[in-house]
């Protein structure tokens, strides 16, 4: 199965499981682990776990009908709506990842990686909210010390600048002549 028919999996399934929330339903909500491993760490536990005792995906146990004197008599309590269901990512071994959705898995290689976020970055360019302008305290990030480059101009004046990030891939960018120049100065600046 590839990355696309494994995200069209988790896709459908987050579709259906959305579909029945909208519905009274009558399941008991999933619960959903964290796992944070490093690479270093041995391997993970599947992310997807019942508490002891929760059977999840269960249905519930039917009402009881009340005859409609008494019903009249106690309202029933509003049902609180679902939680929506929450993304588990968590890293099995050095070599791979598994995202589940609403207990629907998918193990991802590296290749798998790559190819999400490549997708998920050209979605995520073509969104109507922009990113932060300002790198937000605490950001998080893997660096990547000296990376391999490529370098193109364009008729116009502009230049393309193709840079190979360990986590993200060829990343381009395009600088106009100012900018350019802007870049030199600022990475030449003591």
């Amino acid at each position: 199965m590839n990355l696309h028919d494994q995200l069209g999996a988790l896709e459908s399934s987050l579709d259906a499981l959305l579909q029945s929330a909208a519905r009274p339903a009558a399941v008991s909500p999933a619960v959903v682990s964290t796992d944070e491993s490093t690479p270093n760490d041995a391997p993970a536990p599947l992310p997807y776990r019942a508490t002891d005792g929760e059977q999840v995906g269960v249905p519930a146990e039917p009402k009881e009908l009340k005859p409609a004197a008494e019903a009249e008599a106690q309202p029933e309590a509003r049902a609180e709506p679902e939680a929506p269901p929450t993304l588990t990512v968590s890293r099995p071994d050095r070599n791979a990842i598994e995202m589940s959705i609403a207990g629907k898995s998918v193990l991802l290689s590296p290749e798998g990686v790559s190819e999400l976020i490549q997708e998920l970055s050209n979605v995520r360019a073509s969104m109507s909210a922009e990113q932060p302008m300002g790198v937000a305290p605490g950001w998080r990030f893997a660096a990547t010390k000296n990376p391999v480059m490529a370098v193109q101009k364009h008729a116009n004046g502009d230049r393309l600048l193709i840079m190979r990030h360990t986590g993200h891939g060829w990343v381009p960018f395009t600088f106009s002549p100012d900018m350019v120049v802007e870049l030199y100065a600022m990475l030449t600046k003591r």
